[in-house]
């Protein structure tokens, strides 16, 4: 950021700046021990899908500020307002490699609707709440951060 101020440029986090270009992203690659030993194959990840469809909207609500602008369904993102997954579907909200598919289920997934201004910390716990605990615990920390956004819409922050 030293370098843009030097330079008069401004940094932005905002997942879509221009109308007709790729937004901004942060897509969330990650596996579990059952993904990486491909023990599980593809149904695991099916099965895990079914639980992430289940809760499409819940996550769209805490990935990332203006996201409704990047996820219209054009410019290889997915649409906002239905879930989906495809092997090398850079189209879909989740995209599993080819050579996840190839491998019958072993490797990776990427989960590609949050939007490049996320709290990590947030997005990762509520990918792992969703596709790994069998039983939610993520509620709590939804709502406050919910509520903690809300606030954020109103509160006077300098901008540059």
């Amino acid at each position: 950021m030293r370098v843009a101020e030097e330079y008069g440029l401004v940094i932005s986090y905002d997942p879509k700046i221009f109308a007709e270009w790729n937004g901004s992203g942060c897509h969330t690659n990650f596996s579990t021990t059952t993904m990486r030993a491909g023990t599980g194959g593809m149904k695991y990840i099916d099965d895990m899908m079914a639980k992430f469809a289940a809760k499409h909207a819940l996550h769209i609500s805490l990935y990332g500020a203006g996201n409704d602008k990047r996820l219209t369904g054009e410019h290889e993102t997915s649409s906002m307002s239905q879930f989906s997954y495809g092997t090398g579907n850079r189209a879909a909200s989740f995209r599993i490699p080819t050579s996840v598919m190839a491998a019958d289920g072993k490797g990776y997934i990427e989960d590609r609707r949050p939007a490049s201004n996320i709290d990590p910390y947030i997005v990762s716990s509520i990918i792992f709440d969703t596709g790994i605990l069998p039983n939610s615990l993520g509620g709590p920390m939804a709502t406050h951060y919910l509520a903690w956004a809300k606030w954020m819409e109103t509160a006077t922050i300098e901008k540059p």
